[in-house]
């Protein structure tokens, strides 16, 4: 009888179809997150440029607050006093070229110590400003400039100094400037005239100054 070679079959091996799964998978997985990952980095990206387009102003310690909508750094503060006229009373003192006129009032000729409103008898002194700003600069601009001494803290100054120069303001728009010509700034403690050592020189920090200008100015 001729014999019978029979060959066991061969078990089919599952492993390589498995790595190959594996790496498929894990190929798949890493594409997945670099792409992710690109999409986070462009988000992040693209906040940090909004972010950097939209900057934040903020004021800082001792910095003036500034309302109007014109140029004034022109105006020097040093010019040489001027005798106007029309100015009779003493306690209004007057710097000025002939483009624009500086009148200044200590504070106890305005307001009362750490007060903002003004004082009754401060209405004569401010009509002789009203008067002579109308003479000379009717055509022009008008800013009211808010200073006081370096006591207490720089907060609490520039906004009395703020509430001091809108007082001003708004005694000269029922008086007769046009309300759309006057504006205000602020200054607060930040620019002496004298030292804040001394009550003599406090005094003199603590002040509106009324500056006109127009094209139509004369002396």
């Amino acid at each position: 009888m001729a014999e019978l070679n029979v060959q066991p079959k061969k078990k089919t091996s599952y492993l390589p179809w498995i790595l190959i799964l594996l790496g498929v998978i894990a190929l798949i997985w890493f594409l997945t997150r670099n792409k992710d990952d690109n999409n986070r980095d462009a988000v992040s990206k693209s906040d940090t440029t909004t972010t950097t387009a939209t900057p934040v102003t903020t004021l800082a310690t001792g910095s003036a607050r500034d309302t109007g909508n014109s140029d004034w750094n022109g105006i020097d503060f040093n010019t040489p006093p001027v005798d106007y006229e029309e100015l009779t009373n003493r306690e209004i003192n007057v710097r000025g070229t002939t483009n624009y006129g500086i009148y200044s009032l200590e504070e106890n000729i305005l307001f009362d110590a750490g007060k903002s409103s003004i004082r009754p008898d401060a209405a004569a002194k401010l009509k002789q400003v009203v008067a002579s700003v109308k003479k000379r600069y009717n055509n022009g601009e008008v800013r009211v400039y808010g200073y006081t001494d370096a006591q207490g803290s720089t907060a609490a100054n520039n906004q009395l100094a703020q509430q001091r120069a809108e007082a001003v303001k708004a005694w000269l728009q029922n008086n007769g400037i046009d309300a759309a010509k006057v504006s205000v700034n602020a200054i607060g403690e930040a620019k002496p005239v004298a030292s804040n050592s001394t009550e003599q020189g406090r005094q003199q920090n603590r002040r509106v100054e009324i500056v006109a200008r127009g094209s139509n100015a004369t002396k």
